[in-house]
């Protein structure tokens, strides 16, 4: 196909030989398959970030960096100019994040390059090479919904353990490879150690986790493993060595579980209107 205006400067620079066709379209991205250098990889372009709310915006950039208090004033005010180098920011974090956790062993896709807004990585596949499935496009029997969850709440602690939270994993933003689930999507992903939000945040990502494979395997909505990881973390005693049991006893002014699981259901209904929304369109 045609390179869209977007990708035209990576195939001026020859970091695209070709693109083969558009992937998905999101509220964050547009993403393409492409190839180079006899690699097939995929290129996800950034779009303006126009469809997240202030308080998203405040909870996730809590601690980042800014160059200089000039950007910093004008993110803090929206001007155009502010918009713009929070745009930077956002895609900055998704980058740094991915590099970061792909150095530290987590399943991601592989990085490539990041130019002019645009970020160039693995192409995930399935079994028959096709670009893989989300999550939630899948069915699952009990045994394999175990699995894949205890595969995912391994990487939410390998993420830890790195210092990262995604603070968005849900069944829509993991892909299923041939080889078991991959993370994406990391532009809202915190520092643990510099947000205040992080363990709000984990404790929803790994939420998010047992209330899809609960859907297979029920008793995997009772598991508590968010509260476990983080207590862990919190006493410096976690590792992704460490045993998990999924259960936890809950003290006093801790995150309100329940509070945690509501805002989890909204997030999905608000996601599954989404694409109910795109679907009709």
């Amino acid at each position: 196909m045609k390179p869209p205006k977007r990708l035209q400067p990576l195939v001026d620079e020859g970091l695209i030989d070709t693109v083969v066709r558009q992937l998905m379209s999101g509220k964050e991205a547009m993403v393409f398959v492409v190839r180079s250098g006899g690699e097939t990889l995929c290129a996800k372009v950034y779009k303006e970030a126009t469809q997240r709310s202030f308080r998203q915006a405040v909870d996730y950039t809590e601690n980042r960096k800014v160059k200089n208090s000039r950007q910093a004033r004008a993110m803090a005010k929206g001007t155009k100019f502010g918009r713009e180098k929070q745009e930077e920011a956002w895609q900055n974090a998704e980058v740094d994040a991915l590099y970061r956790l792909a150095g530290a062993g987590v399943r991601v896709p592989r990085p490539v390059n990041f130019h002019d807004g645009v970020l160039l990585m693995e192409l995930v596949t399935d079994a028959d090479g096709d670009a893989a499935p989300r999550l939630n496009d899948c069915e699952f029997t009990p045994e394999d919904a175990r699995r894949h969850h205890a595969t995912l709440v391994t990487e939410a602690v390998r993420m830890l353990a790195a210092g990262v939270v995604h603070g968005d994993l849900s069944e829509f933003n993991i892909l299923l490879a041939e080889d078991g689930p991959v993370i994406i999507d990391l532009p809202q992903a915190v520092d643990a150690a510099g947000n205040n939000h992080a363990e709000r945040m984990l404790m929803r990502d790994v939420g998010n986790l047992a209330a899809f494979f609960g859907r297979f395997a029920p008793e995997l909505r009772k598991s508590e493993y968010g509260a476990e990881i983080w207590s862990l973390y919190v006493a410096g005693s976690l590792t992704v060595d460490t045993p998990l049991t999924g259960r936890y006893e809950h003290k006093q002014g801790a995150v309100d579980l329940r509070a945690v699981m509501r805002e989890i259901e909204d997030t999905r209904e608000e996601e599954n209107e989404r694409l109910r929304r795109m679907a009709g369109g």
